[in-house]
């Protein structure tokens, strides 16, 4: 068939069609004072007329500009709100057929915002939590091209907004004749960019960037007077102090770049006053398109702007002191600088790190922790420093593997402080200062999580509370500083999850939530975390599914398909690990592979296929042989606990796992078939690095060469469905990828179908795309899958 055959959109069988048009269980805000919760009602698929709606790719996003937001926009449809003791829930009036977007409680919690887009443009609501009503602060002239667009302010003061500027007139036209040739130059500098997409590519572009992002800051009370601030510009963000007296401000300008994305162009940085009047140049950044490829390389000069959490207005940056490039030698790599209002003084140098920053958790006037990361060595360091007195010597709280989850000491407990910013919770009653950390749990015995009291002077650890049993429990918030009461989520494999609050003392637990299962079909599917070991003895797992018992299972093998994402490691003990939990609750949705159950076929859902580099080898180096055993591996383990037949296995995976799937469909002959969703096959058209490569195709150019599928097309003999989006925005993913790895395979005599999705970019939302691909799937399996098993 041709690539461009037009067909019509295709519903999967029964009972996937019903199952796709089911209600999906709401998402969950509880208040940061845990007194309010909102349930937001997840929207059914959305049509593919919504996704077709106007959209301008512009310096690396999509912008709608009938709306002048996010281009295909996500949003939820309706809100209720109710305290989190009470029973009965309020229904939010709003407008028909919302658009709910953007959602932030105010720091006292007596309101929340959000954003309401319309279809012709993006309003500014409040609700009032205690009036259980909401209603709108602006009119359809909020510019969300950026992000959120609004802050807020402290107490009853109200928010910062981003808005359109007034009498902005309509946007510029592209004229129909060429003014010139666009010509790009480079003298020798070296400026390597990964394979972004949406980049500008003319001046008509530049015009459009300068009209689209140009925004009005303004001050809107919670009466709905709105006051400008300062001068329309290009507007990247503005963040209001913790007391709400000044302003970080970030501009983009001139000049821009055909080759990078818009955060990769010259950036302003100021600080204002309420007034508008510049008080402090924090930076002025030069273009940023000549960043190293490498995981570790950072923008040269001051950067990841903030304000400290825990005091009134003191600004917090980063610098790079090997110039942000990790091949230079360099005793320190980042320092943290500190500057508080009125920004007159000398900045304040707070800290110094080895390795590159990774980020700040405030606590109060003489405590912070502080993260550092390498990737190459995966290294990573948690330490506590004293923000007052930088002589004060840091002190290493812990040192380990990033990647190994066994020894993760869990997250540090944050509580809204004095301004109502996270800071770290202390706990009381101790004889030193602790903190509290929320941990993933993740173990040789299975994933159980876990809330520990962390001595901060000794470094003592003490359990408080673990999960237990065929449940997987989380803690979402602690309450109290002795910790007794609890915010817990939990589910199993056929409940849903859900909230409750737990006293750790008494063990009482109380319904926040009661969410009931929509796909009970489900419940009787057996899944299983399985473990079975690699030839080099690296210890591999997956979740095993099973469909329901239907009284021919002990005689009878499944036809079986794996769905693959491999990961990069630089230890083989840690590449072992085992980190789900087979007490979740699963339920698809969307393109799900799980939807295959419900025609007969098992699924190996995530098999681990750890690409391991140790020492000074790079992972990718052998990254064919060791994903071959992997396969290897897992399709024994299948075929010898009788799952499998070996003749009925396929091979399939999503954007690096299509390639992954790809890869093995060439190098052996252990699947029948496989599925190659919006992935990347070539990877010459990645040369500056991809997935967890930092070199560059000239630096390893056989690491290349031999990882790309395309060029070993013609050792794919098993047929190859290929599915993509015809509007993928995903750096690597172009469509011309799957459109030439088709034309290759077609060109040679093999088996090969391509499905172009129209008006899909990397994922698929629209129902008609999301149905058809379903379709697709069930029909190809069916067709080279479903053949007599062996065992017949």
């Amino acid at each position: 068939m041709s690539a461009h055959n037009q067909a019509t959109w295709q519903n999967p069988p029964e009972p996937i069609v019903s199952m796709l048009d089911a209600p999906q269980l709401p998402a969950v805000s509880i208040s940061p004072d845990n007194q309010w919760i909102i349930e937001l009602d997840k929207p059914s698929m959305p049509p593919i007329a919504q996704l077709a709606e106007p959209v301008v790719a512009i310096a690396g996003g999509e912008i709608n500009p009938n709306t002048w937001g996010p281009g295909r926009e996500a949003a939820y449809e309706g809100m209720t709100l109710r305290r989190l003791d009470a029973a009965t829930a309020m229904i939010i009036e709003l407008p028909p057929t919302p658009r709910i977007r953007n959602l932030s409680w105010s720091r006292d919690c007596r309101y929340l915002a959000f954003t309401l887009t319309q279809t012709d443009g993006i309003e500014l609501w409040i609700l009032d939590v205690a009036q259980a009503k909401a209603r709108p602060l602006t009119q359809a002239t909020v510019n969300a091209t950026n992000g959120r667009a609004y802050a807020w302010l402290p107490g009853d003061e109200g928010l910062i907004c981003q808005l359109r500027p007034q009498d902005i007139g309509p946007p510029p036209e592209e004229s129909p004749v060429p003014q010139g040739p666009v010509i790009e130059s480079s003298a020798g500098r070296v400026a390597p960019a990964r394979t972004y997409t949406n980049l500008l590519k003319n001046p008509h572009d530049e015009a459009l960037l300068d009209y689209y992002f140009c925004s009005q800051v303004v001050h809107i009370s919670l009466t709905g007077t709105i006051t400008p601030i300062g001068d329309a510009d290009l507007i990247r963000n503005v963040v209001p102090s913790a007391d709400g007296q000044w302003l970080l401000r970030s501009t983009y300008h001139r000049p821009f770049s055909y080759q990078v994305p818009l955060g990769r162009f010259p950036i302003r940085y100021e600080v204002l006053n309420r007034r508008g009047e510049i008080v402090y140049e924090v930076a002025d950044l030069p273009l940023a398109d000549n960043i190293p490829v490498a995981f570790d390389a950072v923008r040269p000069g001051r950067r990841n702007f903030s304000w400290r959490h825990d005091a009134p207005a003191t600004l917090v940056w980063v610098e790079a002191l090997d110039g942000g490039d990790p091949r230079t030698s360099a005793e320190y790599r980042d320092a943290v600088f500190s500057l508080a209002a009125p920004f007159t003084d000398a900045p304040q140098q707070l800290w110094q790190s080895t390795l590159r920053f990774r980020g700040i958790t405030w606590g109060h006037r003489t405590l912070a922790l502080i993260k550092e990361f390498w990737y190459d060595s995966r290294k990573i360091r948690t330490w506590r420093i004293d923000p007052s007195n930088p002589q004060v010597p840091p002190r290493l709280l812990q040192e380990r593997d990033a990647q190994d989850a066994y020894t993760d000491p869990g997250d540090p407990v944050t509580v809204p402080g004095s301004y109502g910013w996270s800071t770290l919770l202390l706990a009381d009653s101790t004889p030193n200062e602790s903190i509290y950390l929320n941990g993933g749990g993740a173990s040789p015995a299975g994933v159980f999580p876990f809330l520990d009291r962390y001595d901060l002077t000794t470094g003592a650890t003490e359990r408080l509370w673990q999960a237990q049993g065929e449940n997987y429990t989380r803690i979402s918030r602690v309450l109290d500083a002795q910790a007794t009461e609890l915010i817990i989520r939990q589910q199993s494999q056929t409940t849903p999850p859900n909230y409750c609050q737990l006293n750790r003392t008494s063990r009482h637990t109380k319904p926040v939530t009661q969410f009931d299962d929509k796909l009970a079909w489900y419940a009787d599917v057996q899944k299983e975390v399985v473990r079975y070991d690699r030839a080099d003895g690296v210890t591999l797992s997956a979740t095993l599914y099973l469909p329901p018992e239907d009284g021919t299972r002990q005689t009878t093998k499944l036809p079986t398909i794996l769905w693959v994402y491999p990961e990069e490691f630089k230890d083989r003990q840690v590449a072992s690990q085992v980190t789900r939990s087979e007490y979740t609750f699963t339920r698809p949705s969307g393109s799900s592979i799980l939807f295959l159950l419900t025609q007969g076929y098992a699924v190996l859902a995530g098999p681990t296929m750890p690409i391991i580099g140790e020492g000074e080898r790079e992972p990718n180096d052998t990254y064919i042989e060791q994903l071959v055993s992997s396969a290897e591996a897992a399709v024994s383990y299948l075929v010898d606990r009788g799952v499998a037949d070996p003749d009925r296995v396929a091979i399939g995976g999503h954007s690096y796992g299509a390639f992954t799937a790809t890869n093995l469909l060439a190098h052996c002959d252990l699947f029948r078939a496989g599925i190659a969703r919006s992935g990347a096959y070539n990877r010459s058209l990645t040369p500056f690095g991809f997935q967890g490569e930092q070199r560059s195709f000239w630096e390893a150019t056989e690491t290349y060469i031999k990882l790309s599928p395309f060029v070993v097309a013609d050792q794919i003999q098993s047929p190859l469905l290929l599915i993509h989006g015809a509007e993928d925005n995903n750096p690597g993913t172009f469509p011309i990828q799957t459109e030439r790895l088709y034309e290759a395979m077609r060109g040679l005599g093999g088996t090969v179908r391509y499905v172009s999705l129209p008006a899909e970019s990397h994922g698929y939302r629209a129902r008609e795309s999301v149905g058809h691909v379903l379709w697709e799937m069930v029909q190809w399996l069916d067709e080279h899958l479903k053949l007599p098993s062996t065992d017949d």
